[in-house]
């Protein structure tokens, strides 16, 4: 096996390194998405329909043409139908342009066996329960099936108002007074909280509406000042076209925010009619490929410069995040969060390696000690490290979680013997709360369940496959960590070897479908196995991705990636990544096993 590996391992590397752009970092490709597409369609519809008609009608066209043989859509053409995607591109059909009544007639289907009639109100009561108390996604679908006529002409009454008067507040307040919408999506609270407002507004006697009313004009101009010079909020389709559609359909077609919003949705549009959930994860996918490349890694000046380049050094105006973090993209809509900062950190003392720039004590203190800083500072009261902010604690995504957690322990300790005495000391008191975390968060079978991943296969769409291998793999990547969390390795590995399958390899959970995403994360976590049988399971799990990847020259992606509230999207970095970190670590355990 030891020369197969050497091949793949080959084979693999020079895969990764042919998808460099020319600027010599990583892009990746994220999946198409059926509900970008259709969110893109209503919101320039609504603009303009005459001006953009050839795009909705290759828009139209694209959905027409990936609507699943059951009548749904599910995110990706790879996914199954859902809810949500469904009901969003069955509205867009309705409003868009000569949409064949052959796919909304398969769309009605679906969504009565689904839903139990089309009526509105049990639409709106099953996106309601889909979500719960997490606004950030159920508003806007409401709102879009509104806007375009599908929940009738009561539709706004199941638009949730949203309280937009609260964007005027103080940003530190937010954790306090517990907005029903995630940190970063402000501009949708705003745009969407004021076309629900302007459609049916509270009862003359009700306060509200003479605060909401006096509010909008000072509120207004905040969604110019968070929207990015590229016109997109976070980059991503589906906000600036929530944000955009909630204003052409409370009549603010004047907002000085809408030409730049229509013209990122307009540029964001690829060739065949489609729109991805996101314009690009280029930060995170190049400090995964970095990390993963090692000492392989070519032209790493170039990279620490790209990387150093995209170190926030204001305040975030959305998240009010302090300076120090990175995001995911190097474009000028992302906000600073905890898993691409902690890459990146780990990512910079990888080139470390290479360019004696990044070990002077200079560079430390400029811009590592900012980003461990930022990471510290970000720590819950429970221990646990959240995506984008400290204290906004009632919805899920600004939640502590598990695997982010461990990823920011393994930034703090990767870069702990080169940082001041008083940081280091406050590394040891955080990693005791931080493992008391992660043991509190570890379900009973040993697993942990992540939240920016999940598996549209496993019963409650959660992937407690990823989430271990990845906790696993993150406690390992330090040594002095390792030893420090070795129960909680162990446990997790308990949880591993009873989702393995009889031919070696992963989904989310054992009963879900493999992929090579989930497989190599899993293997990389096996190779800490001490049990009697792990390298059996080792080489069982290799073999399976051998075949998987023909040997390190093909990677078909599945999507397992959760963004938002339960919007799935693959990307073409995630399985080489992810297999030649595999293929690397089960080549030490035969060699360790040589010896």
């Amino acid at each position: 096996m030891m020369d197969a590996l050497d091949r793949a391992i080959s084979s693999t590397q020079a895969h990764l390194d042919s998808l460099r752009t020319p600027n010599g970092h990583w892009e990746g490709h994220l999946s198409s998405s059926a509900l970008s597409t259709a969110t893109a369609i209503v919101a320039l519809t609504l603009v303009d329909r005459e001006k953009h008609a050839v795009l909705l009608q290759k828009g139209t066209q694209w959905l027409c043409d990936n609507q699943n043989t059951d009548g749904g859509w599910g995110d990706t053409t790879l996914s199954k139908s859902n809810l949500s995607t469904t009901l969003l591109c069955w509205s867009a059909l309705h409003l868009g342009v000569r949409a064949p009544s052959s796919a909304i007639e398969k769309a009605d289907s679906w969504i009565i066996s689904h839903v139990g009639s089309l009526e509105s109100k049990a639409i709106a009561r099953a996106v309601i329960a889909r979500y719960g108390k997490d606004k950030t996604f159920s508003v806007p679908i409401l709102m879009l099936c509104t806007l375009c006529g599908t929940l009738g002409k009561d539709g706004w009454r199941h638009v949730i108002p949203l309280p937009f008067e609260l964007a005027a507040l103080p940003r530190t307040w937010f954790g306090a007074i517990g907005l029903p919408v995630v940190s970063y999506a402000l501009p949708a609270l705003i745009a969407i909280g004021h076309a629900r407002f302007h459609h049916a507004p509270p009862a003359w006697w009700n306060p509200l509406r003479w605060i909401r009313a006096l509010a909008w004009p000072r509120i207004r101009p905040m969604l110019q000042t968070l929207q990015p010079g590229s016109g997109g909020y976070l980059e991503a389709t589906p906000l600036t076209s929530f944000v955009t559609m909630a204003l052409a359909g409370a009549n603010q077609l004047d907002h000085p925010c809408i030409p730049l919003a229509v013209d990122f949705l307009v540029k964001s549009m690829r060739e065949d009619g489609s729109w991805p959930i996101d314009t690009n994860l280029a930060t995170w996918g190049t400090t995964l490929s970095i990390r993963a490349l090692d000492g392989s890694v070519s032209s790493p000046s170039a990279l620490r410069s790209s990387l150093l380049s995209q170190q926030y050094r204001e305040i975030h105006p959305f998240t009010n995040a302090a300076p120090g973090g990175w995001a995911w993209t190097d474009l000028p809509g992302g906000v600073p969060d905890a898993d691409d900062t902690s890459s990146a950190l780990v990512a910079l003392k990888t080139l470390a390696a290479h360019d004696a720039d990044l070990r002077h004590s200079s560079f430390v203190i400029r811009h590592c000690l900012p980003g461990i800083t930022w990471l510290l500072d970000l720590q819950n009261r429970d221990g646990g490290i959240p995506t984008f902010c400290r204290g906004w604690g009632a919805l899920p995504f600004d939640r502590s979680t598990p695997e982010i957690t461990a990823h920011a322990l393994l930034a703090w300790w990767t870069w702990h013997d080169d940082l001041p005495a008083p940081v280091q000391k406050r590394i040891v008191t955080a990693t005791g709360r931080a493992l008391a975390y992660l043991e509190a968060s570890q379900r009973e079978d040993g697993s942990w369940i992540p939240l920016w991943f999940g598996n549209e296969h496993t019963a409650d769409e959660s992937n407690p496959v990823y989430g271990t291998a990845q906790v696993i793999n993150h406690l390992a990547g330090n040594t002095h960590l390792a030893t420090l969390a070795d129960w909680l390795i162990q446990s997790g590995l308990d949880y591993l070897r009873s989702a393995q399958k009889a031919d070696g390899s992963y989904g989310g959970d054992a009963d879900s479908p493999s992929s090579i995403e989930e497989t190599a994360v899993a293997v990389q976590a096996l190779c800490q196995d001490r049990s009697a049988d792990a390298l059996v399971r080792i080489q069982q799990a290799t073999q399976w991705l051998f075949d998987a990847t023909s040997h390190g020259t093909r990677f078909p992606s599945a999507p397992i990636g959760l963004y938002f509230a339960r919007l799935w999207y693959h990307e073409q970095l995630y399985p080489v990544i992810w297999s030649l970190g595999a293929f690397q670590a089960a080549r030490k355990v035969l060699v360790s096993e040589k010896h």
